[in-house]
Protein backbone atom coordinates (compact mmCIF):
# COMPACT_ATOMS: atom_id res chain seq x y z
CA UNK A 1 0.00 0.00 0.00
CA UNK A 2 1.46 3.05 -1.15
CA UNK A 3 1.13 5.74 2.02
CA UNK A 4 -0.87 8.50 2.32
CA UNK A 5 1.96 10.93 2.44
CA UNK A 6 3.03 9.63 -1.19
CA UNK A 7 -0.12 9.37 -3.30
CA UNK A 8 -0.78 13.25 -3.77
CA UNK A 9 2.82 13.69 -5.12
CA UNK A 10 2.82 10.55 -6.94
CA UNK A 11 -0.18 11.27 -8.64
CA UNK A 12 0.80 14.54 -9.45
CA UNK A 13 4.09 13.78 -10.68
CA UNK A 14 1.51 10.92 -13.33
CA UNK A 15 -0.36 13.95 -14.81
CA UNK A 16 -2.92 13.21 -12.36
CA UNK A 17 -3.46 9.38 -12.66
CA UNK A 18 -2.84 7.13 -10.01
CA UNK A 19 0.37 5.63 -11.21
CA UNK A 20 3.11 4.81 -9.22
CA UNK A 21 6.16 3.62 -11.66
CA UNK A 22 8.30 0.82 -10.00
CA UNK A 23 11.52 -0.64 -10.08
CA UNK A 24 14.66 -2.32 -8.62
CA UNK A 25 17.48 0.47 -7.66
CA UNK A 26 20.33 0.80 -9.43
CA UNK A 27 22.83 0.80 -6.73
CA UNK A 28 20.68 0.15 -3.36
CA UNK A 29 19.51 -2.81 -2.09
CA UNK A 30 15.85 -1.90 -2.31
CA UNK A 31 13.02 -0.73 -5.04
CA UNK A 32 12.12 2.41 -6.07
CA UNK A 33 8.58 4.46 -6.73
CA UNK A 34 8.26 7.19 -9.09
CA UNK A 35 5.32 9.13 -11.20
CA UNK A 36 5.43 8.75 -15.13
CA UNK A 37 7.05 12.41 -15.40
CA UNK A 38 10.47 11.36 -14.63
CA UNK A 39 10.47 9.22 -17.64
CA UNK A 40 10.94 12.53 -19.16
CA UNK A 41 14.28 13.10 -17.73
CA UNK A 42 15.89 9.58 -19.07
CA UNK A 43 17.10 11.53 -22.52
CA UNK A 44 18.82 14.22 -20.74
CA UNK A 45 20.30 11.55 -18.12
CA UNK A 46 21.46 9.00 -20.93
CA UNK A 47 22.59 12.10 -22.88
CA UNK A 48 24.77 13.20 -19.87
CA UNK A 49 25.81 10.02 -19.17
CA UNK A 50 27.33 9.33 -23.17
CA UNK A 51 28.93 13.06 -22.54
CA UNK A 52 30.89 12.27 -19.26
CA UNK A 53 31.42 8.56 -20.86
CA UNK A 54 32.82 10.51 -23.90
CA UNK A 55 35.08 13.00 -22.24
CA UNK A 56 36.19 10.07 -19.74
CA UNK A 57 37.54 8.03 -22.87
CA UNK A 58 35.01 5.20 -21.48
CA UNK A 59 33.80 3.33 -25.04
CA UNK A 60 32.33 0.91 -23.31
CA UNK A 61 29.75 3.06 -22.68
CA UNK A 62 25.87 1.31 -24.42
CA UNK A 63 22.89 4.12 -24.79
CA UNK A 64 20.87 1.55 -26.19
CA UNK A 65 21.65 -0.61 -22.92
CA UNK A 66 20.69 2.29 -20.61
CA UNK A 67 18.30 3.31 -22.22
CA UNK A 68 16.52 -0.05 -21.73
CA UNK A 69 17.43 -0.29 -18.26
CA UNK A 70 15.82 3.14 -17.61
CA UNK A 71 12.27 1.58 -19.27
CA UNK A 72 11.81 -1.37 -17.88
CA UNK A 73 10.07 -0.24 -15.10
CA UNK A 74 6.72 -1.46 -14.14
CA UNK A 75 3.29 0.73 -14.36
CA UNK A 76 1.54 0.00 -11.03
CA UNK A 77 -1.84 1.59 -10.47
CA UNK A 78 -3.29 2.22 -7.14
CA UNK A 79 -6.65 2.76 -5.75
CA UNK A 80 -8.48 5.25 -3.27
CA UNK A 81 -6.41 3.52 -0.12
CA UNK A 82 -3.17 3.21 -1.87
CA UNK A 83 -3.24 -0.20 -2.50
CA UNK A 84 -1.42 -1.60 -6.07
CA UNK A 85 -0.33 -5.05 -7.15
CA UNK A 86 3.89 -5.16 -6.74
CA UNK A 87 4.82 -7.63 -9.37
CA UNK A 88 6.94 -11.17 -7.74
CA UNK A 89 9.81 -10.61 -10.13
CA UNK A 90 10.30 -6.99 -8.15
CA UNK A 91 9.19 -8.28 -4.92
CA UNK A 92 12.20 -10.80 -5.46
CA UNK A 93 14.37 -8.23 -6.69
CA UNK A 94 13.74 -6.25 -3.94
CA UNK A 95 14.28 -9.02 -1.19
CA UNK A 96 10.14 -8.89 -0.02
CA UNK A 97 8.61 -11.05 2.24
CA UNK A 98 6.17 -8.39 4.20
CA UNK A 99 6.12 -5.47 4.52
CA UNK A 100 7.60 -2.39 2.98
CA UNK A 101 8.79 0.53 3.81
CA UNK A 102 8.66 3.37 2.10
CA UNK A 103 11.61 6.20 2.08
CA UNK A 104 11.96 9.61 0.45
CA UNK A 105 10.92 12.84 -1.51
CA UNK A 106 11.43 14.48 -4.37
CA UNK A 107 11.26 13.27 -7.15
CA UNK A 108 12.44 9.13 -6.34
CA UNK A 109 10.48 6.80 -3.46
CA UNK A 110 12.82 4.09 -2.08
CA UNK A 111 11.14 1.55 -0.97
CA UNK A 112 12.80 -1.04 1.25
CA UNK A 113 11.83 -4.42 3.02
CA UNK A 114 12.90 -3.61 6.98
CA UNK A 115 15.37 -6.90 6.74
CA UNK A 116 17.50 -5.35 3.77
CA UNK A 117 17.31 -1.47 5.25
CA UNK A 118 18.39 -2.27 8.95
CA UNK A 119 21.94 -4.06 7.07
CA UNK A 120 22.50 -0.34 5.27
CA UNK A 121 25.33 1.50 7.53
CA UNK A 122 24.77 4.29 9.87
CA UNK A 123 24.07 6.69 6.88
CA UNK A 124 20.16 5.21 6.89
CA UNK A 125 19.75 5.33 11.11
CA UNK A 126 16.81 7.63 10.65
CA UNK A 127 15.17 5.80 7.87
CA UNK A 128 15.30 2.58 9.95
CA UNK A 129 14.57 4.20 13.27
CA UNK A 130 11.24 5.53 11.50
CA UNK A 131 11.00 2.03 9.88
CA UNK A 132 11.29 0.25 13.60
CA UNK A 133 8.55 2.97 15.26
CA UNK A 134 6.48 2.51 12.23
CA UNK A 135 6.71 -1.36 12.53
CA UNK A 136 5.91 -1.41 16.64
CA UNK A 137 3.36 0.93 16.27
CA UNK A 138 1.45 -1.20 13.70
CA UNK A 139 2.52 -4.64 16.06
CA UNK A 140 0.41 -3.01 19.17
CA UNK A 141 -2.60 -2.11 17.02
CA UNK A 142 -1.47 2.00 16.65
CA UNK A 143 -1.16 3.77 13.64
CA UNK A 144 -1.94 2.48 10.38
CA UNK A 145 -0.31 0.03 8.22
CA UNK A 146 2.12 1.34 5.87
Amino acid sequence: MLPSDFRASVRAASGGDKLLCLDKHHKLPCLVGFGFDRTETFDALVHDEWEMAKAAGDRSFDRDEMLGQLSAFHRASFDDSGRFVLPSYLADMGGVTGGLYFNGGSDLITIWAPERLFEMGAGWDAAKAKCRALMADAANGKGRRR
